[in-house]
């Protein structure tokens, strides 16, 4: 009788618990925000012009047109670009102030809960692909100049699709659950003994530009795991580790070199292509040289894992052997016989940490599917590369990737065919032509 006593008290302390939890991830109460009842479809007044233009700052940190713009749309914000997750397609809303499609009857409390906290204006319960697990770090004057901004957008009247996720992750409810194991529904606190600096990185990288939703590898039910910032997968693509790591991450590039990368696209040696792309052509190309000093800084003090780097593959394995040929053939005359490429061209694959990871996807995406750098004021040209798909199998790509990772002071895992194939067909990619 004493056990069960126990094990009831137990519980009923662990119910409390998990109820407070709840409660406090789903509160919103400390969001200094006027109750008055705005809609977001009522435009600013003229006097609020310094407000909507400091918002429109705030929304090109936060990158919002990218996930709420559907692909070759010309209606900013209008909604329906499917994200994809594990777990199925997630599609974008329409945040324009339309009444009907839009957000436009959403009031400036509205729009905290959903920003900053994950609920909806009925009080559903928003799907992380909405980053609110960030975006809850944005300061109380950012949000309300970003409201701000988004009362002056055009109108756009556009249905998105619903979102249908399979069972059991079309449970909302679910959310809650998710909420209480991942999501700190608190602010950002700077840290004193940091620079002024510093803590500006630090605001933007965790909050505005949510640099966590890429480049923190995720866990079963897609939450954050440790490994901050220290590079994910993302399917076709592999969002490289970011922090001072010397081998993978970015420890051997300058803070200035850092700067360099986020405001035309490409430095020294890596041309941002992919996702990335979209992000320095969206968001960080337009961002104050202030602000891309202070991120600089801020990554630069990320110590990243101890991970040593394996031994690289002698020049006198098969698929070293092979996949020189490959590149002398197909791949010198854009990166050259010695891997430096062009500057803000063609990227340098020598001494190239995104290279490194364990997780090669973007390489072989690249080699497959080819891709363009981002276009950015700074390099409007930027650099194009073609799809060898129809020209090299499998075993081909596979060699001259493992070539690439294991050449010129790089060191890796080799690609295998099978890890080819596999891409091809997710990238649904024709099979290597066969010669005539």
């Amino acid at each position: 009788m004493k056990k069960r006593k126990i094990v009831g008290g137990l519980a009923v302390i662990a119910a409390v618990v998990a109820a407070a939890l709840l409660w406090r991830n789903g509160d919103a109460s400390a969001d200094d925000v006027a109750d008055n009842q705005i809609p977001m479809k009522q435009p600013p007044a003229p006097q609020d012009a310094a407000a909507v233009a400091r918002g429109k700052y705030v929304a090109i940190a936060g990158d919002c047109v990218a996930c709420h713009t559907a692909p070759g749309s010309k209606q900013p914000f209008s909604g329906g670009y499917a994200i994809s997750t594990p777990f199925g397609d997630i599609f974008a809303s329409n945040i324009t102030p339309d009444v009907e499609t839009g957000i436009g009857n959403w009031t400036e409390r509205d729009f905290y809960r959903a920003v900053r906290h994950g609920k909806g204006k009925e009080g559903e319960n928003l799907y992380p692909a909405m980053p609110y697990n960030a975006y809850v770090k944005v300061s109380d004057k950012d949000m309300h100049d970003l409201w701000m901004y988004m009362r002056s957008v055009k109108p756009v009247h556009s249905k998105v699709p619903e979102t249908q996720l399979p069972f059991p992750y079309n449970i909302r409810l679910a959310m809650m659950g998710w909420n209480l194991l991942f999501f700190d529904n608190s602010g950002f606190t700077p840290d004193p003994s940091q620079s002024d600096a510093w803590n500006r990185g630090a605001y933007l990288v965790q909050g505005l530009e949510h640099c966590a939703a890429c480049h923190t590898a995720k866990n079963l039910l897609g939450g954050d795991t440790r490994a901050y910032l220290q590079g994910s997968n993302l399917g076709d693509w592999h969002a490289p580790d970011i922090t001072s790591n010397p081998h993978t991450g970015i420890g051997q590039w300058s803070e200035a070199q850092i700067v360099q990368y986020l405001k035309l696209g490409s430095n020294h040696v890596a041309v941002a292509s992919g996702p990335m792309a979209e992000a320095v052509t969206n968001s960080t190309q337009h961002l104050s040289d202030e602000d891309l000093q202070a991120i600089a800084r801020y990554l630069k003090s990320l110590p990243g894992d101890d991970t040593q780097p394996p031994q690289p593959l002698a020049a006198s394995h098969p698929q070293m052997k092979s996949g020189e040929n490959i590149y002398s053939v197909n791949c010198t005359a854009c990166h050259n016989s010695d891997g430096k490429g062009i500057a803000n061209l063609a990227a340098g694959l020598a001494n190239n940490p995104g290279l490194r990871a364990d997780d090669a996807s973007s390489i072989i995406t690249t080699i497959l599917q080819g891709g363009r750098g981002a276009v950015t004021q700074g390099n409007p040209t930027s650099g194009a590369m073609p799809s060898f798909a129809w020209k090299l199998s499998d075993q081909q790509v596979a060699a001259v990737a493992t070539y690439i990772r294991n050449a010129w002071g790089n060191a890796a895992t080799p690609v295998s065919a099978e890890e080819v194939a596999k891409q091809r067909a997710k990238l649904k990619l024709p099979e290597q032509m066969p010669e005539r």
